[in-house]
């Protein structure tokens, strides 16, 4: 039931938008009815009453000029009885089903057949949590940059971390369409392996090697199966036992700006190493690994006493003048490394073997259309 109004008071919202006035508006809601935004009893009725608020909000406004209606691809592919894609939403049912809904999505928009009047706006809603988001993104990123164009994307932060949405909060986020707002491009970050079929891997987030991405591992291997906040569980565990599992050793790093150029180089036994799409990012759950306008962040490797007396000053972003960190701007970074390590990539995790060194991690050119207050 949840999942039906949400969808209802959502279609109210977005078919009175201020987005794009003069354009004709579809919509399509791709949405995990299992994401902790609306399976948890305390969020769901605190997302309830945001969502009936702006609704009603938006029922005092007056209808859009050039209208405002589901796309074809949400009802057509809702998997039930047609309900959910009347309000311009599908639900989730398998992995990597939200990646196959936003490729439908993609063929119907390739095909639209010009009329002579202004192009439809395609808005493309993730509801649910990072994971949900990150394959619905990638399969709009893997899309030709002039059909990219005719989408505006818009992350709800319904999931346990939301870390990847555009709004900590839901009231926020609805905003961003009940309010006047512009379209941002948004940049992503990539990983590319010396192993040939081995990636590039994508993250609009952050990006990230070492034992963050251990974290996310074996958080990941436990979901469902732990009570409680497993990743700060596996926080604690990797601070007393991630050297152990994985030897760290000496990793050599080289940096670049956007144009090629390089910035600086050093060589260190680094316990992780983030990169960020931008500053000001946080992941497992709102830690600000990089809480500065840097993108990228390396911790090197330390005593057991001082990663427990650290941790604290790690996890709520007081990190920017401990001597074991660095924070820095890059476009790109090289990597060479000779011991299996786990890379992540917004909450989803690969092992990089001896062989898949040297790796690159860089900035994309801006290629997500989202959603910023004006």
């Amino acid at each position: 039931m949840s999942v039906l109004e949400f969808a209802a008071d959502f279609a109210t919202i977005v078919s009175r938008s201020t987005l794009a006035p003069d354009r004709p508006l579809r919509w399509t809601v791709i949405a995990n009815p299992q994401a902790g935004g609306f399976t948890m009893k305390f969020r769901w009725k605190r997302h309830r009453d945001t969502l009936r608020a702006h609704a009603e909000a938006a029922l005092r406004k007056t209808a859009r000029t050039a209208g405002a209606e589901p796309s074809r691809t949400a009802r057509e592919m809702d998997g039930g009885n047609g309900s959910l894609g009347g309000y311009g939403l599908v639900p989730t049912a398998k992995p990597k089903h939200a990646g196959e809904i936003v490729r439908a999505l993609l063929e119907e928009v390739a095909s639209e057949t010009p009329s002579g009047g202004p192009t439809p706006l395609h808005l493309m809603v993730t509801a649910g949590g990072d994971g949900t988001s990150l394959e619905a993104i990638t399969a709009l990123y893997e899309a030709p940059p002039a059909l990219r164009s005719r989408f505006v994307v818009l992350r709800l932060p319904l999931g346990t971390g939301n870390d990847g949405a555009d709004a900590r909060e839901l009231s926020d986020a609805l905003d961003l369409i009940a309010e006047p707002s512009r379209i941002v491009y948004g940049r992503a970050v990539t990983l590319t392996t010396s192993t040939p079929g081995k990636g590039p891997f994508v993250a609009f987030n952050i990006l990230s090697v070492g034992l963050d991405a251990y974290v996310t591992h074996m958080t990941n291997l436990m979901k469902g199966k732990m009570p409680g906040d497993s990743y700060k569980l596996w926080v604690d565990i990797a601070s007393l036992f991630y050297d152990r599992i994985y030897d760290v050793q000496t990793m050599s790093v080289r940096s670049y700006d956007e144009r090629g150029a390089a910035l600086a180089a050093f060589s260190d036994k680094l316990l992780l190493l983030a990169f960020g799409a931008s500053g000001h990012r946080t992941y497992g759950s709102n830690k600000p690994i990089l809480p500065t306008d840097a993108n990228v962040c390396a911790v090197s490797q330390m005593p057991l006493l001082r990663k427990l007396a650290l941790k604290p000053r790690l996890i709520s972003g007081e990190h920017e003048n401990l001597k074991e960190v660095r924070l820095f701007d890059a476009g790109k970074v090289e990597i060479s490394y000779d011991r299996p390590i786990l890379a992540q990539m917004d909450g989803e995790s690969v092992r990089l073997e001896p062989s898949d060194f040297p790796i690159s991690i860089a900035l994309s050119a801006p290629a997500i259309p989202s959603l910023r207050p004006v």
